[in-house]
């Protein structure tokens, strides 16, 4: 698999994991105090081939892909499940413990976020599902997270993501009835 996107990574070791899944070519921010000189050669990158910002499932991943987000708007978004970043023998998360078959899932699902003010979903559309408050609905939403590739949010963030990346109500519905069939078929 070849991405023709440069990808923008926490380190070395994310560069080297996501080298050894498909060809591509990175940026490094080498952790959440981005330089100006990062910043400009995102934006240069974005502008010649697009970015997409693929970061560690965790609070410096989140936060260096808004910082990222904000300074170059316009960037595609890959997430890693927490649960496929986990390593083996230590108590990190990141890219480079991702198996080179998640890191290809997660690099096939990328998303672009769009400037519309429209919101397609609000709060109350989320409730039927059990994905905002109640015992169950963080694992739901991670769940949800997983299989449309939006990353694990908590209820706050959830509608936001929903709609910066333009899911539709009728998305979320089919994922959800597979959620919930799979919940019942386990009791």
């Amino acid at each position: 698999m070849k991405v023709k996107e440069i990808i923008v990574v926490e380190g070395k070791d994310d560069t080297q994991k996501i080298k050894q899944a498909v060809v591509a070519d990175t940026i490094e921010t080498n952790g959440s105090a981005i330089g100006e000189d990062v910043l400009e050669r995102i934006r240069h990158a974005y502008e010649k081939r697009g970015v997409i910002i693929f970061t560690d499932p965790d609070y410096p991943g989140k936060r260096i892909r808004h910082i990222v987000s904000e300074h170059v708007p316009g960037c595609k978004h890959a997430f890693l499940p927490k649960h496929t970043a986990i390593a083996k023998h230590d108590k990190g998360v990141g890219v480079e413990h991702a198996s080179a078959e998640h890191i290809r899932e997660a690099l096939s699902a990328v998303y672009e976020v769009t400037e519309e003010e429209e919101n397609l979903l609000e709060k109350a559309d989320l409730l039927p599902y059990g994905l905002i408050g109640g015992a169950g609905a963080s694992a739901r939403r991670e769940k949800l997270g997983e299989r449309l590739h939006i990353g694990h949010t908590n209820a706050k963030q959830l509608v936001r993501r929903l709609n910066m990346f333009r899911i539709t109500e009728e998305e979320v519905e089919q994922v959800m009835r597979e959620i919930i069939q799979e919940e019942k078929d386990e009791q």
